[in-house]
């Protein structure tokens, strides 16, 4: 008889306990509904670092991905002083983009993001 493979939902639970936020429920229900690599794909980090959240075992910038699992499948938005309302998941994927001056828009957001904007999470913004 063969065990029963546990959902994303039950091995994050099992890892977290009762301080599971509910970014990780979200993310683990998600995965459940579709895969795990889906779900990383929506929210633009590898599989591994699905896994290793949901397993209460990663290392990297918490905060940061939990922006992300926030503004890809929670819908939370922020209005960005250039683009107006984007997801809070488009708004951090936005502050990673290299500069570009192939629209006037582009090469503003680049400096907005490293300008004081409330939402940005770059060093020195």
């Amino acid at each position: 008889m063969s065990a029963q493979k546990l959902t994303f939902a039950q091995k994050a639970q099992a890892a977290w306990g009762t301080s599971i936020p509910p970014e990780v429920v979200t993310l683990a229900e998600f995965a459940d509904s579709r895969s795990g690599a889906e779900a990383a794909k929506a929210i633009g980090y590898s599989p591994a670092v699905v896994s290793h959240l949901i397993a209460n075992r990663y290392p990297g910038d918490l905060p940061t991905v939990m922006q992300k699992i926030r503004g890809a499948l929670m819908g939370e938005t922020v209005l960005c002083p250039v683009l107006g309302e984007l997801g809070r998941d488009q708004c951090l994927t936005e502050q990673r983009r290299p500069f570009a001056a192939t629209t006037a828009a582009r090469a503003q957001v680049y400096r907005a993001c490293r300008t004081g904007c409330p939402h940005s999470r770059l060093k020195g913004a």
